[in-house]
C-alpha cells in the first residue's frame, strides 16, 4: 500500500496534520493525484541536499518533471466536466512552481516536498506502530513492499487453484466411478429387457429403471458440477494471469528497465546500486515460479478434460488460450532476464583485452543449469542492431568484426544462486566501418556487442533463443581518438529514449541536461562535482556567448557540443572539458576536492578578483588556450616605486607533462612570492600537506640525488633570495604593461622551449635571471615570457655564474 493510501486512513486528528502539511507552496491536491509519481521519485527526493548549492542542477531536472507530470495530468483531466475544478487546481500549481522555483529556486522546492513527505511519513508510523501494524522502514522501499505483497497474493492464488483442481480430480474420478456404475445398470437392463417377460423378470426391469434414472439424475447433477468448477477454475486462472501479466510488466517494464538505466547512466559517472540486480532477480524467481506452476495447472486441466471431454452447450474452451497466454509470460520472462551484468568498455581499442558477465535472472529457478547453455559474442553495427529488432534474429555468420575468445559456457553458482558467465579474455581483432557521411568520423559511429544463447526447459518442453544487446561501443584504434569517442558515448548516455531506434539520440538537448551529465561524469573521474557558478562558466563556453545570465531555456546542439571549435582556438568545447577532467584527476585531485582550485573561471573575472586582494594571493585557473593546462595567476604590489603599482601576473600554463615532473602543491611552494591562496588561506594550509617530503637517508649507491625546482626567469619576487641564498639575483625590471591587459610569465619548465634549443645544466641560460636592466624581458604574442628569445649572454655584462641551483638542489642542504 502506498504511503499516500495509509495517510488516508489515519484517524481525524491525525489526518488533520496531514492535511496542515500540506499548503500553497505545495497543494494537496498534487499530492493526491500524483502520488504514485512522487512515492515512485521518492529516492530522488532524498538523494537532494536543499542546503547543497551544487545539486541545483539535479533539483532542477527534478522540479521541471514535476512540473510537466502536474500539466500532463491537468490535461488528462480536460473531457471531464466533474473534474474542472481539479484541472485549474492542478494548472494553478504548475504555473506557481514555474514562477517561484524552477530557474530561481528549485532546492526550495525540494526542500518543501521533502519535509511534507518526512512529516507525514513520520504520523503514518506512529499511527501503525500505536496499533502493532508494521510498517516499511523507509520511503523508498515502498515499491518494493508493493511487489513483495503483490507476489505473496499471487502465491496464495496459486494454491487455491492447486487444492480446487485436486478437487475437481477427485470429483472427475467421483463422476467416473458413478458413470461407469451407470453404465453396468443399463447393460444389465438391455439384458432384462432381452428376456422372456415373466413377472419376476418385469419387477428386476422396473427396479433397473428406477436406478437408471437415478443414477442420470446424479450423473447430470455431477456433470453440471464438473462444468461448472472447471469453468470457476479456468477464471481463476485468467484472473491469476491477468496479475501476473500487470506485475511482470511492472518488474519487466519499470524496475528491470530502470535498472538497465541507471546502469548506462552510470557509464557517465551517476550513482549505481549493483546490489538492486539481486532483488530484481527474486521477484523474477518468485514470477517464474508461479508461471511455471499455473502453467502446469492449466495443462493437468486440459488432460483432465481430455479424460472427460464434456463442454456446456455453446461455451468456448478457455484452456488453450490460457495456455498460450501463460506460455508467452513464461517466454517474455526468461527473454527479458538474459541481460549483460557487466557492460564491455564503451570506448574500446581494437587489440585490447576487455571483460563482460552476461546473467540469466531466472536460469536457477528454471534448472537451466542442469544443461550449462553456451553464450556466443558478437560485435554488431548500428545498421544490423535495428534489422535485428525488427526481425528479432541475425542471420548466420552477419557482424562487423572479429572478437576472440568469444563463447563461454553459464555456471551455477550456489552462493549466490546466479546463472552467469563472464568472458575475461575478449579481444576485438578487426572492425568493419560503415560509409561515413558529411562531417562524421570514426569516433562518430556506434557499434554494439551481441550475446545471443540458446537453452530448453522443462525437459526440453520449451526451447528458448536469447539475445541482449551492450551500450553502444565506439571503436577506436588510436589513443588520441579517445576525448571525441567519450563524447559520443556521454551524449548517448545521457540523452537515449527509452525504445528508441538504435542509436539515435537528440541532435539537441536542454543546457540543464548537459549540465547534469557533466557534473556527474566531473565529479565520478575527480571525487567532486560543479558548483553552479562551474556550471554557468561551461555554459557559456559551450554556447560561446559568456555575456547570458539564464542558459536553462537554451538548446545545446551536438554540433556546439563536440565539432565545432571554440573561438579562436582549434579544439572543440568537449575537448577542453575532457582535458581539464583529465589534468585534474591525474594530478589534482586532493586540491579539488579540497575546494582549493577555483578552476572553472574567465582570465578577466580571475584578474578582477585579484585586484582587489593583497599581494602575494594568486588562484588557479584552468587554461583557456592550452588543453589540459592549469596557471597560477597572482597579485603583485611593487612597494619599490612611489606609486605601489600594482599588477596581476600570469603563469604559463603547466600540464600534466610539467605535474609528472613537479607535483602542483611543490611548484607552489617554490615560488615563494605567492602568499595566500583566494581569498585569504595561507599556502602552507592550503598545500603544505601535499608538499613532497625533502631529506631523508642518504642514497647508498654513492650519488647524490638532485632535486628539481620551479623558477620563473626574471622574477625576483619578494623573497628569491630566502630560498636560493646562493644564486646570482635577477636583474630584470617587473614588466611594465598597461593594467588594460595584465601580464604573464612563463615558468622555467622542462616543456618550455624546444628540446633542440634547451640549454644545457652548464649553459647561463640556464638560470635565464641574470641579466641587466637594459635587457627588458621579452613577451610572446600570448603575454607568456618567451623563452626561446632571452638576450644573448655573450652581449651580457660578466656576472658569476659558478654556482648554480635554480633548478637543482643538494637534497643534504635543508631548504
Amino acid at each position: 500500500m502506498s504511503l499516500w493510501n495509509r495517510a488516508q486512513q489515519l484517524p481525524p486528528d491525525a489526518l488533520r496534520q496531514v492535511q496542515n502539511v500540506y499548503s500553497e507552496q505545495f497543494p494537496m491536491e498534487v499530492r493526491h493525484y500524483l502520488a504514485g509519481w512522487i512515492e515512485d521519485k521518492m529516492q530522488q527526493w532524498n538523494e537532494i541536499d536543499p542546503e547543497n548549492i551544487a545539486h541545483s542542477q539535479y533539483a532542477h531536472t527534478l522540479v521541471a518533471q514535476l512540473i510537466q507530470e502536474i500539466e500532463n495530468k491537468a490535461l488528462s483531466y480536460g473531457s471531464n466536466e466533474d473534474l474542472f475544478l481539479v484541472r485549474m487546481r492542478l494548472q494553478e500549481a504548475a504555473d506557481s512552481f514555474k514562477a517561484r522555483y524552477l530557474n530561481t529556486n528549485p532546492l526550495g522546492l525540494v526542500s518543501i516536498v521533502r519535509e511534507c513527505l518526512k512529516i507525514e511519513l513520520n504520523l503514518v508510523q506512529q499511527h501503525e506502530n500505536m496499533l502493532g501494524v508494521g510498517s516499511t522502514p523507509s520511503l523508498v522501499m515502498e515499491p518494493c513492499a508493493e511487489i513483495v505483497s503483490e507476489l505473496e497474493i499471487l502465491k496464495r492464488r496459486t494454491q487455491e487453484t492447486q487444492d480446487e483442481l485436486r478437487q475437481l480430480e477427485q470429483e472427475q474420478e467421483s463422476f467416473a466411478l458413478q458413470y461407469h456404475d451407470c453404465a453396468k445398470i443399463t447393460a444389465h437392463l438391455s439384458h432384462i429387457q432381452s428376456q422372456e417377460k415373466t413377472a419376476q423378470n418385469r419387477e428386476m426391469e422396473t427396479n433397473l429403471r428406477r436406478r437408471k434414472e437415478t443414477c442420470e439424475q446424479q450423473l447430470a447433477q455431477k456433470v453440471s458440477g464438473l462444468l461448472q468448477r472447471r469453468m470457476d477454475l479456468a477464471e481463476k486462472h485468467k484472473g491469476t494471469i491477468d496479475r501476473l501479466n500487470s506485475l511482470q510488466q511492472r518488474i519487466l517494464d519499470e524496475e528491470l528497465i530502470n535498472w538497465k538505466r541507471e546502469q548506462q547512466m552510470a557509464g557517465n559517472g551517476k550513482p549505481f546500486n549493483t546490489n538492486k540486480l539481486d532483488q530484481i532477480q527474486e521477484w523474477c524467481e518468485a514470477l517464474a515460479e508461479i508461471i511455471w506452476l499455473n502453467r502446469h495447472q492449466i495443462k493437468e486441466c486440459e488432460r483432465h478434460q481430455t479424460k472427460i471431454p464434456i463442454t456446456p452447450p455453446g461455451g468456448v474452451d478457455m484452456l488453450p488460450t490460457l495456455n498460450s497466454h501463460i506460455t508467452r509470460l513464461l517466454s517474455s520472462l526468461v527473454t527479458s532476464t538474459f541481460i549483460i551484468e557487466k557492460q564491455p568498455p564503451q570506448v574500446m581499442k581494437t587489440n585490447t583485452r576487455f571483460t563482460a558477465t552476461v546473467r540469466l535472472l531466472v536460469g536457477g529457478k528454471l534448472n537451466v543449469n542442469m544443461t550449462p547453455p553456451q553464450v556466443r559474442v558478437s560485435i554488431i553495427s548500428e545498421a544490423q542492431a535495428n534489422a535485428l529488432l525488427k526481425n528479432d534474429q541475425m542471420n548466420r555468420g552477419e557482424q562487423s568484426g572479429e572478437i576472440l575468445n568469444n563463447t563461454g559456457t553459464m555456471e551455477y553458482h550456489q552462493s549466490s544462486r546466479q546463472l552467469s558467465v563472464s568472458f575475461r579474455n575478449m579481444q576485438l581483432r578487426k572492425i568493419k566501418r560503415a560509409e561515413k557521411k558529411g562531417t562524421e568520423s570514426v569516433m562518430d559511429e556506434k557499434f554494439s556487442l551481441l550475446f545471443q544463447s540458446q537453452f530448453s526447459v522443462g525437459g526440453g518442453e520449451l526451447v528458448f533463443q536469447v539475445w541482449t544487446l551492450s551500450l553502444p561501443v565506439v571503436v577506436i584504434v588510436h589513443g588520441n581518438q579517445e576525448p571525441h569517442a567519450w563524447a559520443t558515448v556521454s551524449w548517448d548516455n545521457a540523452f537515449a529514449e527509452q525504445g528508441r531506434i538504435p542509436f539515435t539520440v537528440p541532435e539537441k538537448v536542454p543546457w540543464p541536461h548537459v549540465a547534469d551529465m557533466l557534473d556527474a561524469k566531473f565529479k565520478s573521474a575527480t571525487g567532486r562535482g560543479l558548483t553552479e557558478d562551474n556550471l554557468k562558466f561551461l555554459a557559456g563556453k559551450a554556447f560561446r556567448s559568456p555575456q547570458v545570465q539564464d542558459y536553462n531555456n537554451m538548446l545545446l546542439s551536438w554540433s556546439q557540443f563536440c565539432k565545432e571549435p571554440l573561438s579562436e582556438r582549434n579544439f572543440t568545447f568537449w575537448e577542453w572539458f575532457f582535458a581539464v577532467m583529465k589534468v585534474t584527476r591525474e594530478h589534482l585531485r586532493q586540491p579539488w576536492n579540497d575546494g582549493s582550485i577555483l578552476g572553472f573561471i574567465g582570465r578577466r573575472q580571475a584578474e578582477d578578483k585579484l585586484k582587489s586582494s593583497k599581494s602575494g594571493t594568486f588562484l588557479l585557473r584552468f587554461s583557456d588556450s592550452e588543453l589540459g593546462g592549469v596557471t597560477i595567476a597572482w597579485m603583485y604590489e611593487d612597494t619599490a616605486k612611489s606609486c605601489d603599482q600594482r599588477d596581476v601576473f600570469m603563469l604559463q600554463p603547466f600540464t600534466s607533462k610539467a605535474f609528472a615532473i613537479r607535483p602542483l602543491a611543490d611548484v607552489i611552494a617554490d615560488l615563494t612570492y605567492l602568499l595566500y591562496l583566494y581569498p585569504n588561506i595561507p599556502k602552507e594550509q592550503a598545500f603544505g600537506k601535499y608538499y613532497t617530503p625533502m631529506g631523508g637517508e642518504p642514497p647508498s649507491n654513492g650519488y647524490v640525488k638532485p632535486h628539481l625546482i620551479t623558477h620563473v626567469p626574471g622574477w625576483s619576487g619578494a623573497s628569491s633570495l630566502e630560498s636560493y641564498p646562493n644564486t646570482p639575483q635577477p636583474m630584470y625590471p617587473m614588466h611594465d604593461g598597461g593594467m588594460a591587459d595584465p601580464p604573464s610569465v612563463g615558468s622555467n619548465a622542462a616543456d618550455g622551449v624546444p628540446p633542440d634549443q634547451k640549454p644545457s645544466l652548464d649553459s647561463p641560460l640556464f638560470d635565464a635571471a641574470n641579466v641587466l636592466s637594459d635587457f627588458p624581458m621579452p613577451y610572446n604574442d600570448n603575454d607568456y615570457l618567451d623563452l626561446e628569445n632571452l638576450p644573448d649572454p655573450e652581449h651580457l655584462p660578466d656576472f658569476n655564474i659558478d654556482f648554480l641551483q635554480t633548478n637543482f638542489m643538494n637534497p643534504m642542504n635543508p631548504r
